[in-house]
């Protein structure tokens, strides 16, 4: 029954952040705003809404280790499931934005914070704080990088309504709080009958789960040919989901932080944001990057199977 409650409430996250996803795309095309900072702002904060749903609620409940575990393999499944699968599928990617001189600082940024922050084993409300404003500084950073482009036909006949948008974002709101809830109380439960920790639970099922917004969104972004939105969509997700996952988790209860239990994990999550910044420095958008990360996303379920 559990797992049935688990399949259902994050079927709800999915679909409540699809929601969100869609409306907050309107919105910003509708204003003129540049594909690759769409994807680093309002898609990467909904699809991050329901790693941050879990994981608060999780926070709320004593569960730490799902919160941050989600965060760690939420980073792992972005940039090598995700961004992975993009670079495989993709017959041709060229990023408009110069995303190594721009933008690669800030897939390090967070998980350095991060690892700082967790040298003394424990996220306090201070630290959920500053995690807070590191996140209002990428979104200043965004926001005096915006390159406008010219919208296509298509998108400017489009016709935007307040009243509809608003409805459709509390449809969306509703769902992935509601599916967090459940998929919470029915992942902890499962962990406990069949003996796995709840770290485990939370690296892969949680993560996984919570990381196919990001999966389906730039999946499609790539197919067409739009690599800016994709790879912004994975940059602006993991930066959300330490800083702004992470952060007010840590704000709603203190969170244990064992590095050293669980180094070869945040090991892997550091090493796939350096991995990341090495692909955009040497522009290696193709199907032999795409195959190195699966590998290691190989080498991580390996080690914690």
């Amino acid at each position: 029954m559990d797992i049935l409650i688990f399949v259902v409430a994050m079927t709800a996250l999915i679909y409540g952040a699809d929601f969100i996803i869609e409306q907050s795309e309107r919105i910003a095309l509708h204003y003129n705003i540049s594909p690759f900072v769409i994807g680093a702002t309002l898609i990467a904060l909904g699809t991050s809404l329901p790693e941050m749903a879990v994981s608060i609620s999780a926070s709320s409940k004593g569960s730490g280790d799902i919160a941050v575990a989600n965060v760690i393999g939420s980073t792992i499944f972005n940039i090598a499931l995700v961004l992975g699968a993009v670079f495989l599928i993709s017959k041709k990617i060229k990023p408009d934005r110069d995303l190594f001189a721009k933008d690669s600082a800030w897939a390090l940024f967070p998980i350095l914070v991060f690892i700082l922050m967790s040298i003394d084993g424990k996220l306090n409300f201070v630290d959920g704080l500053l995690f807070v404003i590191l996140m209002i500084g990428y979104l200043m950073f965004l926001i005096t990088s915006n390159q406008v482009e010219e919208l296509d036909d298509e998108i400017k006949k489009e016709k935007f309504a307040w009243g509809k948008t608003s409805v459709m974002l509390l449809i969306g709101f509703v769902l992935t709080i509601a599916g967090a809830d459940f998929a919470i109380d029915s992942a902890g439960n499962i962990a406990r009958s069949f003996g796995i920790s709840e770290w485990v639970i939370g690296l892969f099922l949680v993560a996984f789960g919570t990381s196919l917004p990001e999966l389906t969104i730039s999946i499609k972004s790539a197919l067409n040919n739009n690599a800016d939105l994709a790879i912004g969509n994975i940059i602006g997700s993991n930066v959300a989901n330490f800083t702004m996952v992470l952060g007010i988790s840590s704000m709603v209860n203190p969170l244990n932080v064992n590095l050293s239990g669980n180094f070869f994990d945040i090991a892997a999550a550091f090493i796939l944001s350096l991995m990341l910044v090495f692909i955009t420095a040497n522009k290696l958008y193709n199907k032999s990057a795409g195959i190195v990360l699966m590998v290691v996303l190989g080498l991580v379920i390996q080690n914690s199977l």
